[in-house]
């Protein structure tokens, strides 16, 4: 039994983690955000609902500035004050915006938004143990060599969900008669609201595919589904 001790201990930590992190951001939700009910939007989340059977989509407004969407892992999907601006600046579309809501109901129906809170977890948990071992034989750089271990590991992970998520919105927009040009066209968008163009971040520690990488995978999802 003692033996299996640290092995239960970390599984608590990974439990631990999970229900505080994920207590913590529904508790930031619930105080930060209001239902989604702008007349551009309205037909577009009728349609979305539409083309999967369903009444129509419900979102929320997250009551934060930075451009982004949001599939909290209750299954409930946001966007944020940021992105409701420049729908109203006429920066973004209502079609556009759809294609965001799409992406996150996919995050939502592959199971992504608690998985990554599991991940979450997880990559603390990979930060520790590097921590320990690393920095018994590389002190002062132990930290630091496990942090960048344990980010790799979940940006690769985060960037298969992200790609999984565009593959699903995009089969959504179509049926939904809206085709993948919204969610093209926001993409080449993107990095320039979220002020990521000049990034110098490397490409393996990005939490997100470059915009041109994702918009390639439609393209080619594009002609394959043709030729089905």
């Amino acid at each position: 039994m003692l033996k299996l001790l640290p092995l239960i201990l970390l599984f608590a930590y990974l439990a631990a983690m999970w229900f505080f992190s994920a207590w913590r951001l529904k508790r930031d939700l619930d105080e930060n955000s209001t239902p989604l009910n702008h007349p551009r939007l309205n037909r577009v989340l009728a349609e979305l609902g539409q083309a999967m059977d369903l009444p129509p989509v419900k979102a929320h407004i997250y009551e934060v500035e930075p451009v982004n969407g949001l599939a909290a892992p209750d299954g409930r999907i946001f966007l944020t004050r940021g992105f409701i601006r420049k729908l109203d600046a006429c920066e973004v579309t209502p079609e556009e915006l759809g294609s965001v809501i799409a992406h996150e109901l996919g995050h939502v129906a592959h199971g992504h938004s608690r998985r990554r809170m599991i991940d979450f977890a997880g990559q603390n948990a990979i930060r520790l143990a590097l921590s320990t071992i690393l920095g018994r034989f590389i002190p002062g750089l132990g930290a630091w060599i496990a942090n960048i271990v344990a980010t790799a590991v979940s940006a690769r992970l985060s960037r298969q969900d992200e790609f999984e998520a565009d593959r699903f919105a995009s089969a959504l927009m179509i049926k939904a008669g809206y085709g993948t040009e919204p969610q093209k066209s926001l993409f080449r968008k993107l990095d320039r609201m979220s002020g990521t163009a000049r990034g110098t971040t490397p490409a393996w520690l990005l939490s997100h595919p470059p915009a041109r990488k994702r918009i390639a995978a439609i393209q080619n999802h594009e002609t394959r589904w043709s030729r089905e």
